[in-house]
């Protein structure tokens, strides 16, 4: 008999908080770490959402509710998908839940079999790629390349599908990579799913971050082409528009109400429900004309800080950085520093137990995090499968304009550091996490 259960072992995790305790450490330490690790809104919560969720607790709304959630907030999600994808659900289809995160490994419980195949965007939300291989399913991670924007078209899907598949993750705006769909690419997708999958297949849309646009782009849901919203799952929250990430309110939109049944039901077994005085508060969030100026002022200021960090990385010799256009995260290239410190040598020439849990850009990683006391997130923590050889750093510009103008600075100082690199691989220590 052993502690834990074999399955539990093949369940992975969010790395972007596996950094935390690195970070606290070196604060406890006395070190200013400029933090673009985490993917979390440096605003505040506006006040009329603030006002709504304290009335609701002086109203003792503070009890158990309806395990699908409230149906006004049920009501209130319909009308905004309504009016944004052009549909026309119920408030039966949707699910609350604690967060946008719990459905993405509900979905794989309830829809996958033993040796299922779930097709799923590489570099991508790490939660995808986590709960694969613990229900028992195949992945097939779609690599997105770097010379096509990160993004990908119907052939790149179509080579993947298989008579096995049964579940596609999607996500745009992308996390990392800022990608946004245009109306052609998702039109070429549809024609793929139409022609290859069975009407089983459900097609997951992660699309928390669709108010969160630059340069005048626009959101499309694939829910909202020929044919699909029976296919589609649409899943948002608010942590993202509203900077309200613990509070922890996410919904999924559902194809018919039969499948939001079954959501609920794995809701009752898992979390009862979501604390009823929140949900009247984010149903107020998307009400509320005040919604508007909120979201327009955080995105203007996403977009001047995105200009500067994407300006900056690209004035580093070995690093290129595209422009994102959604999102609040850069995805740069650093296959140029990595050649030019020596990071790909280092790491051929570690222990393989070693090699094993890190690669170059972990390796370049820690040595910003502990040497120039730059958090960042390293490319195999948007999903490991495959990711050898692919050279790159997730940024976050969600914090303030003078932090990251600071962590540029630093990381153009590490990126010419040679011997201190060197010195730091000699040392042997937090070469990995």
């Amino acid at each position: 008999m052993t502690l834990f259960s074999e399955k539990v072992s093949l369940l992975g995790t969010e790395n972007a908080f596996q950094i935390g305790p690195l970070i606290k450490s070196l604060e406890e330490a006395g070190h200013q770490v400029v933090k673009c690790n985490l993917g979390e809104p440096d605003f505040n919560l506006p006040e009329y959402i603030k006002e709504e969720i304290k009335r609701q607790i002086d109203l003792n709304n503070t009890h158990y509710c309806d395990p699908q959630g409230l149906l006004p907030f049920r009501k209130a999600i319909a009308d905004q998908i309504n009016e944004t994808r052009g549909l026309d659900i119920s408030p039966d289809q949707v699910v609350v839940f604690p967060g946008a995160k719990p459905p993405i490994g509900l979905a794989q419980q309830i829809y996958l079999n033993q040796g299922d195949e779930v097709v799923y965007p590489s570099p991508g939300f790490p939660i995808y790629e986590s709960f694969i291989g613990y229900v028992g399913a195949v992945p097939v991670p779609l690599h997105l390349k770097e010379e096509e924007g990160f993004s990908f078209r119907g052939q790149d899907l179509e080579k993947l599908i298989t008579e096995k598949t049964k579940l596609i993750y999607l996500n745009f705006p992308s996390n990392p990579t800022g990608a946004v769909a245009t109306k052609e690419q998702l039109e070429e997708i549809v024609d793929v799913i139409d022609r290859k999958c069975p009407e089983e297949v459900r097609i997951y849309s992660d699309e928390v971050y669709e108010y969160i646009l630059f340069d005048g782009s626009k959101h499309l849901s694939i829910a909202s082409m020929k044919n699909m919203a029976k296919r589609t799952i649409i899943v948002s929250g608010l942590s993202k528009t509203f900077a309200w990430t613990g509070g922890r309110v996410g919904y999924a939109v559902f194809p018919d109400p039969q499948e939001a049944q079954m959501f609920k039901l794995f809701n009752i077994n898992y979390f009862s429900c979501v604390p009823p005085y929140n949900q009247e508060a984010a149903r107020l969030a998307l009400e509320s004309p005040l919604k508007h100026k909120y979201i327009k002022e955080m995105v203007q200021t996403f977009q001047k800080r995105r200009d500067v960090v994407v300006e900056g990385l690209n004035a580093i010799e070995g690093i290129t950085c595209q422009k994102p256009k959604g999102a609040f995260y850069v995805f740069p290239n650093i296959e140029g520093v990595c050649e030019n410190l020596g990071i790909m040598d280092a790491f051929n020439e570690l222990p393989n137990d070693i090699k094993k849990r890190t690669t170059p850009s972990t390796l370049f990683q820690m040595f910003l995090l502990f040497q120039y006391d730059v958090a960042t997130m390293d490319r195999k923590a948007f999903g490991r499968i495959g990711s050898e050889n692919r050279h790159f750093l997730r940024l976050s510009f969600a914090t303030d304009l003078a932090s990251l103008e600071l962590g540029i600075q630093r990381i153009a100082l590490a990126s010419k550091d040679r011997d201190g690199f060197w010195k730091f691989i000699r040392e042997g220590k937090n070469l990995y996490y």
